[in-house]
């Protein structure tokens, strides 16, 4: 009974750690720092996790997030250059496991020959790892990292399921904000430049626009880059 209500206390204590970590996440100015928000409430969230970081894959080009560490990042690397590894298939999974937990990385050579014993050089242990996701898009894996073999228990898979689950939702939301705070940006930027071609060279709205896409797919340099020198130097 004694046994069964320390569980439970501990779990609400780790709901409110939760609950305070999702309002932080929220409260985040840009997608930096929601994602270091995320890797380093992990490393204090889930037990055994001594380092975390964010996997993106651009084809077989690895992007590391937010890493907290050197480990992190010399395990993505390791992964990209070798082009396999746990990050690796979680981050380009598009059916089945969103979890993987590996408990010893001296028993995993089978599945990852190349990646396995390098990454217990550099001194990787236990490692688990997440698909970030929503409905609509998958974001990368997050990552979670311990230097000692049997390190992650089921709790602590739990407790890093719940952590991804709001990151994904924060990250997402975070980074559709970047996004239409650029859009609003750039429409500013190209509406200015049109303005400074319709007065310098007495130009109508769609003849100053059609200056500006001329320009840039004769130089093969984006619209709103184009915008952004008329916009410094009055003209083209």
């Amino acid at each position: 009974m004694a046994d069964g209500m320390e569980r439970l206390m501990d779990w609400r204590e780790f709901a409110q750690q939760m609950a305070s970590m999702s309002r932080e996440l929220l409260a985040q100015s840009s997608v930096e720092d929601t994602l270091t928000c995320i890797t380093s409430s992990a490393t204090e969230l889930v037990e055994g996790c001594d380092a975390a970081g964010i996997l993106v894959l651009h084809g077989h080009t690895v992007q590391t997030l937010a890493p907290t560490g050197r480990l992190v990042i010399d395990s993505d690397r390791l992964q990209e250059r070798l082009s396999e590894g746990p990050c690796f298939d979680a981050a380009r999974t598009r059916q089945g496991a969103r979890v993987f937990r590996i408990a010893d990385f001296t028993h995993e050579q089978p599945r990852w020959p190349a990646y396995a014993p390098q990454a217990r050089a550099l001194g990787v242990g236990s490692m688990m790892g997440f698909l970030l996701y929503t409905d609509d898009e998958e974001l990368g894996a997050l990552n979670l990292y311990s230097r000692e073999p049997g390190a992650f228990t089921e709790v602590s898979e739990t407790a890093g399921w719940l952590l991804a689950s709001h990151a994904a939702v924060a990250f997402s939301s975070a980074r559709t904000h970047a996004q239409m705070e650029q859009a609003v940006a750039t429409r500013h930027t190209i509406g200015e430049a049109m303005g400074i071609l319709m007065g310098a060279r007495h130009l109508t709205e769609q003849q100053a626009f059609d200056v500006l896409r001329r320009y840039s797919q004769e130089k093969n340099i984006k619209l709103r880059e184009v915008a952004r020198r008329i916009c410094e130097k009055g003209d083209l």
